[in-house]
């Protein structure tokens, strides 16, 4: 059973994705940038006001991503009131895995995923542990947003969230396959 709260979303520019495993290089304008490993699924088809029953047919891949947060910005936003843009939205903001089918997957409530540091286990969650389901988060945003093809929902993140710092290996995976490597610089 779904849970009584709503989901929160926020929206990222497409500046803020970083693709191809490409390097990700912290910002001047921040002292304190956090990694968020979530579950990441993109949109196949346009669509509006989706029931939740039909949600599942508008997404068909997924990967894992990283939601970069300028902790330090977000909480001066949180103090005056303001929106979290400037925190979450700034330029690579937003690495991207490679994505996969949905169909490799036997139960999407069901899935693990990791981010490894160094080496080192980061982060760690399965999507049974959600508040939300996918098709829930999908319907949820399309009474708002009109959902395009190519649309990416980050999906939320675990416990364990952390800051990061330059020379930092990041791999990210779902399922022990590593889909996401960056380094930090």
């Amino acid at each position: 059973m779904e849970p009584e709260t709503e989901p929160v979303f926020f929206i990222k520019p497409e500046t803020s994705l970083l693709r191809n495993h490409y390097d990700f290089y912290i910002p001047d304008f921040s002292q304190q940038v956090e990694y968020e490993t979530e579950i990441v699924i993109k949109i196949s088809k346009m669509g509006k006001a989706i029931d939740v029953k039909y949600a599942s047919r508008y997404y068909d891949e997924l990967t894992v991503g990283l939601d970069i947060t300028a902790r330090d910005i977000q909480a001066r936003s949180r103090a005056k009131g303001q929106p979290w843009f400037l925190s979450k939205g700034f330029d690579s903001s937003a690495p991207l895995g490679d994505f996969v089918p949905k169909t490799d997957f036997q139960d999407l409530g069901n899935i693990n995923f990791f981010l490894d540091i160094n080496g080192q286990p980061a982060q760690r969650g399965n999507t049974a542990d959600m508040i939300h389901s996918f098709d829930t988060i999908v319907s949820y945003i399309s009474q708002y947003v009109t959902l395009k093809t190519g649309d990416l929902i980050y999906t939320g993140t675990p416990a364990g969230v952390g800051p990061l710092k330059i020379g930092d290996h990041l791999s990210a995976g779902i399922e022990g396959r590593v889909l996401l490597e960056i380094k930090v610089k």
